[in-house]
C-alpha cells in the first residue's frame, strides 16, 4: 500500500489499515467480523477504511465488498449460534433476573419477532449498534438458516456498499465517512439511552403503585 506520512491513519485505524496491508481482504473480513461479537471494534470505522485500502491498490474494489460481506456473515453466524445455544427458556430465565425486568417483556418481545424477524434482521444490518445484536434474537427463535444467511447477506452488502465505496471514492478522506457514521451512530445510542430511562421510571412507577395497593389492602 502507498501510503504518505501525512495520510497514514493513527490508532485503531492505523492497526486495521496495517492488518488489511499484511492480510488484504481476510484483514478486513476478520475486523469486520469482531464487530459483531467485539462493538468496539465499529464496522463505521473499518468499511471506509476497506475502501481506502483498495483505492491504493491493496485489493479490488470488489474484493473488498466480498471480504467484508463475508466478514459481517461469518460474525453475524456467531452471534446466531450463540443465541441458538442459548435457548429460548434460558433467555427467558436470564431476563426475568435482571432487575425490572419482567417474564412478559421477554414474551412481548418474542411475539414481535415472531411477527417482523424477517424485516428486523434485514433492516437491523444497517442500523449501528442493533446490527451487533440482531443475530442474537435470531438464533434464540431458531430462524431457519437459510433465510437468515440470505437477510443478513443482504443488509450487510447494502450497509457495506454504502461505506466501502465512499471511502473508496474519498482515499486519504476516507474519515469524512468516519465523521457522519458517529454522528449517526451517537443518535441511534441517544435514542436507545432515551428508551431506557422511560422504561425504567415507568417501570418504578409500576412498583410504587403495585405496592401502595398491596398495603391498602
Amino acid at each position: 500500500m502507498i501510503v504518505t506520512a501525512a495520510e497514514t491513519p493513527e490508532g485503531l485505524a492505523g492497526l486495521a489499515v496495517d492488518l488489511m496491508e499484511n492480510l488484504g481482504g481476510p484483514g478486513a473480513a476478520l475486523l469486520v467480523g469482531l464487530d459483531n461479537i467485539f462493538p468496539p471494534i465499529p464496522s463505521e470505522l473499518v468499511l471506509p477504511l476497506a475502501g481506502f485500502a483498495a483505492s491504493q491498490g491493496t485489493m479490488s474494489l470488489f474484493m473488498a465488498l466480498f471480504w467484508t460481506t463475508f466478514g459481517s456473515v461469518a460474525g453475524a453466524l456467531l452471534t446466531y449460534w450463540l443465541g441458538a445455544w442459548l435457548g429460548r427458556d434460558r433467555v427467558r430465565a436470564l431476563i426475568i433476573r435482571v432487575p425490572l425486568m419482567k417474564a412478559s417483556d421477554f414474551d412481548r418481545t418474542e411475539r414481535w419477532f415472531l411477527r417482523h424477524g424477517t424485516k428486523a434482521v434485514l433492516f437491523g444490518r444497517m442500523v449501528p449498534l442493533f446490527r451487533s445484536l440482531i443475530s442474537l434474537p435470531a438464533g434464540v427463535e431458531r430462524m431457519p438458516i437459510w433465510r437468515f444467511l440470505a437477510l443478513t447477506t443482504l443488509g450487510s452488502l447494502v450497509w457495506n456498499s454504502g461505506f466501502v465505496v465512499a471511502g473508496y471514492l474519498l482515499g486519504a478522506n476516507w474519515q469524512v465517512v468516519d465523521d457522519y457514521a458517529g454522528i449517526l451512530q451517537n443518535v441511534v445510542i441517544g435514542i436507545v439511552a432515551t428508551a431506557i430511562v422511560v422504561f425504567v421510571i415507568v417501570r418504578l412507577r409500576e412498583r410504587r403503585k403495585d405496592r401502595s395497593e398491596s398495603d391498602a389492602r
